[in-house]
């Protein structure tokens, strides 16, 4: 349910992009458009229903150039807004098949 409201939110840009998601995208050297795309076409890979202020959920995803994308995506019910909170590329070292991490 909350993917859903994410992406309804992404089409009618209804999106709040932190500064931590900003400083992240550019040291992984992410293009917004790149994330937006992951995230459509993403599917959730962690929920943090308990998250403050509001729920969130880790997404994993692919641009259209076929690099993996990861974004945490944060959703306000009150406002329709989505918020993304961080993304990221996945480590290989952390992540298998970008989508499950590894066991420690």
């Amino acid at each position: 349910m909350i993917l859903s409201k994410i992406i309804n939110a992404i089409k009618v840009n209804r999106i709040n992009i932190t500064q931590h998601a900003r400083q992240e995208a550019k040291n992984d050297q992410l293009k917004f458009e790149d994330i937006l795309f992951a995230t459509i076409s993403g599917k959730i890979i962690k929920e943090y229903i308990n998250d403050k202020p509001y729920p969130s959920c880790l997404i994993s995803g692919y641009s259209p150039s076929k690099t993996p994308i990861h974004a945490v995506w944060a959703y306000d019910d009150e406002t329709n807004i989505s918020i993304l909170v961080t993304t990221y590329i996945p480590n290989p070292k952390i992540w298998i098949h970008d989508r499950e991490r590894k066991p420690k």
